[in-house]
């Protein structure tokens, strides 16, 4: 377990701005309402605090606006700029009125000029933001209303505020991440000015989709500009915008949002390098990559590349193409340059209104700015990446490595290198216990003091860039692969080589993983265990290497994972209903292969047995009977245990601040990366054990309630059966069970037995006169005599007319509705 040092105030929240003075060892940390110094050394040292609250009359006019009173109508400090050394130039929300002053370094007080920060902070403190201070004069990219719906790139000076067109190819709904100064070389020959480059994702104006299109920009400003004279007044003139491609063409899989860019900028480079971390716009897949991008090749976009224009396709519909014609000289958006000035463009006051007038219309390039080797740096499955800073590294042989720290939405710090053609994440730390992400990332690479500054919401964590000493043997030190680390013989010891005084010949250091220098001594001091019949035993052990399997061994033989009575875990190896065949010599090995080479070691070794069992006879009992491998369980009586040293199966998971990455997939032998030994035994007899058999006791109460709901089934349908509620097929069974007993014939079946004799007697009076007999109809509910030929039948007598006033011919007195219920 790794050591971090932390820091956070009770009643303050949202350490998301970070500024560090390596010259002072000052860590300057902007909360809601509140601004610390920190010692950079030890964060956990406060130095200064300065409260910076919003009065009560802005706070009501900010809730009269709709927005929350108790979160969003504070203070967000949200810039924090070394202005000079006794200076820092402050921004903040202050209840979406913005607002700037100047910090006094020496009294750690306000100046109180409560400069208007609007173009400078942003209003909403969810709203994206970013600023750089160059040369005392702040260039930031926010937005520029109450709303968030204008989004600016300005630079706050007195003698030359400059600000974007409010035009939609120029910024639009932008989500800025990054801005940073790239100074000139002071010994080139061309007299190019200094560039900001600044860093956002905005919604596409090239591409068609059903959506809004995410593109990540790189946009660049110089830093001598001071706008048109008549076009493009405090406006810029080298502003210009390309697309940033992070794809990874065999998989057509594309990185389209970017979440934060860091340049390196080192005496050993020939020129800078970008890293930008992105996700996918729907990112569904889980994935995150990392893209490094050459200087060079931006300025050859910018310098070179082809421009973009608008095209009106059927009078209303804006199609953006790329412009094939005459292009202006001076070259839009260029700096002013030697070239320039031979030409009498000693500013950009001096640009003829056709080069102004252009840049203004074309603010976007047609070519895109391609990562180095055309593909990600690094691609991780199951993260989302938010912050980066990468570190430069010499090895022991020379060598030099580009570390990278990168920060994730869940509170992690990977740390990654680049060697042979490949990435190898060293390791993760969890900086935040609480798993929220990382706002903000900090390096400071002084000499012998490196260390790593993260923010979030709930506070500030520091961390160094190396845990050598947590490697404890020469083969895990070298396995680590880590550049910062080196094995240290005279001491047995890994140590941190930036650290050290003076480096020594005898370290041993293989970034390739080659750990043949070592000469450790296997030190195997097996651990006994004793556990019970039925228990769970959970094997713990411990390896350093992130590249290397964990293979676990009995009796010499590999385990393998189709046994159920075997679970893998992520820090250890779980045996379930222990017996006698499970007793013996677990070893737990580390293996690696390098460079077809492999390395082999015995990390740890346990021993099981059997603790005999002391039966005490509550009634008719059954012998255990041991059964090995994964055999059927036996059958234990009731027993009482004393003294035993085994624990319950219930497992408390201890925190740990630093996991393994594995950047091999596990195969079907059983690996695992933990540390020390713990067994589980079962749960007293009182309580049932959870394992994954089952017991024959089981078994029983199983077949009980089997036989219960299936007599309880047979009971409800013999009722249903007898009250008739079931349909035909059960009207066999119902009458079996009322043993042969007459129903009574309803009352309805004696009134239609009536009406048919009526109907007969009708019929034949009819026969006797000479007429044909008419079949009897149903009478059912009918009302009027039956009619031949359209004439009444014969006979119309005081019978007749009787039955005309009863709806019924039929005399019938129906008593009871129910057919079931017999008359009296």
């Amino acid at each position: 377990e790794v050591q971090l040092i932390h820091f956070n105030e009770s009643k303050v929240s949202n350490y998301s701005t970070l500024l560090l003075s390596e010259d002072k060892n000052v860590l300057y940390v902007g909360a809601r309402e509140v601004i610390f110094a920190l010692n950079a050394v030890n964060i956990a040292e406060k130095q200064h605090e300065l409260h910076w609250k919003v009065t009560e009359d802005k706070r009501t006019k900010c809730a009269v606006k709709g927005k929350s009173e108790q979160t969003e109508c504070r203070n967000y400090v949200r810039v924090l700029q070394q202005l000079n050394d006794t200076f820092l130039y402050v921004c903040g929300t202050n209840a979406f009125q913005p607002t700037c002053d100047y910090l006094n370094l020496v009294s750690f007080e306000l100046g109180g000029k409560n400069e208007d920060g609007k173009g400078r902070c942003p209003f909403d403190p969810a709203q994206s933001y970013t600023s750089v201070m160059v040369d005392e004069e702040l260039y930031s990219g926010t937005s520029y209303n109450f709303l968030g719906s204008e989004p600016i790139i300005s630079r706050h000076s007195h003698q030359s505020p400059l600000r974007t067109e409010y035009a939609i190819p120029w910024l639009n709904e932008p989500n800025f991440v990054f801005a940073d100064v790239i100074r000139a070389d002071p010994n080139s020959t061309d007299g190019e000015d200094d560039k900001i480059y600044f860093f956002f994702t905005e919604v596409s104006v090239e591409y068609e989709f059903v959506g809004k299109l995410m593109i990540p920009r790189i946009a660049r400003v110089c830093k001598r500009d001071q706008g048109g004279l008549r076009t493009l007044q405090k406006k810029w003139t080298s502003f210009l915008k390309a697309r940033l491609i992070c794809t990874i063409p065999d998989k057509n899989l594309i990185f389209n949002v970017i979440n934060d860019v860091f340049i390196l900028k080192s005496p050993t480079l020939k020129e800078p390098v970008i890293y930008g971390v992105f996700t996918p716009q729907l990112n569904n897949v889980g994935l995150s990559a990392v893209c490094a991008y050459n200087l060079s090749t931006v300025e050859e976009v910018f310098s070179k590349g082809k421009y973009m224009q608008s095209a009106t396709v059927e009078q209303s519909h804006t199609k953006w193409v790329r412009y094939n014609g005459e292009i202006p000289n001076p070259r839009p958006g260029a700096c002013i340059n030697n070239e320039a000035r031979a030409s009498n463009y000693m500013s950009s006051l001096n640009l003829p209104d056709k080069t102004l007038q252009f840049v203004k219309d074309h603010p976007l390039m047609d070519d895109s700015v391609t990562p180095v080797g055309d593909r990600p740096r690094l691609v991780k499955r199951d993260v989302k990446y938010t912050q980066i800073v990468v570190d430069r590294v010499r090895a022991l042989n020379g060598t030099i490595y580009d570390v990278m720290f990168i920060g994730t939405d869940r509170g992690a710090l990977h740390k990654a290198i680049s060697y042979e053609n490949g990435m190898h994440i060293i390791e993760e730390t969890q900086l935040f216990p609480n798993f929220e992400p990382v706002q903000t990332l900090l390096l400071s690479s002084k000499t012998g003091r490196r260390y790593l500054f993260a923010g979030s919401n709930s506070g500030v964590v520091q961390s160094p860039v190396a845990f050598c000493d947590k490697y404890t043997t020469c083969v895990d030190c070298v396995l680590a692969r880590d550049p910062y680390c080196a094995w240290k013989p005279l001491e047995a010891s890994c140590i941190d080589i930036f650290k050290e005084g003076e480096m020594e010949r005898n370290w041993i250091q293989n970034i390739g993983g080659d750990a043949s220098s070592c000469s450790d001594k296997v030190r195997e001091n097996p651990l006994q265990h004793t556990f019970k019949h039925g228990s769970t035993a959970e094997l713990k052990c411990s390896q350093k290497s992130n590249l290397a399997q964990v293979v676990w061994k009995f009796k010499d033989d590999v385990l393998r994972v189709e046994s159920p009575k075997y679970r893998l875990l992520e820090k250890a190896l779980l045996i379930f209903n222990l017996s006698e065949g499970d007793s013996g010599v677990y070893q737990c090995l580390s293996e690696e292969k390098v460079k077809n080479k492999k390395f082999s070691q015995v990390l740890a070794k346990h021993v099981l047995e059997l603790k005999k069992m002391q039966h005490t006879t509550v009634g008719p009992t059954v012998t255990a009977t041991p059964t090995e491998g994964n055999s059927d369980v036996p059958k234990v009586s009731a027993v009482s245990t004393e003294g035993s040293t085994a624990h319950f199966s219930t497992t408390h998971m201890v925190p740990v601040t630093t996991a393994r990455i594995l950047t091999k997939p596990i195969g079907p032998v059983l690996t695992s990366v933990a540390s020390n030994t713990e067994l589980f035994n079962s749960i007293p007899d009182a309580v049932p054990e959870k394992t994954m058999f089952l017991k024959s006791n089981d078994n029983f109460l199983l077949m009980f309630l089997f036989l219960f709901f299936f007599i309880l089934f047979l009971c409800l349908l013999s009722y249903n059966c007898y009250k008739g509620y079931l349909p035909g097929q059960c009207l066999k069974f119902r009458s079996v069970m009322l043993l042969g007993k007459k129903k009574t014939k309803s009352d309805f079946s004696d009134c239609e037995q009536s009406v048919k004799e009526t109907l007969v007697e009708q019929g034949s009076v009819s026969h006797q006169s000479g007429e044909q007999p008419k079949p009897a109809h149903d009478t059912g509910y009918e009302t009027e005599p039956d009619c031949g030929n359209s004439q009444l039948q014969a006979g119309d007598s005081q019978a007749s007319r009787e039955a005309k006033d009863k709806p019924f011919d039929v005399k019938c007195e129906l008593k009871y509705a129910d057919s079931d219920v017999e008359g009296d």
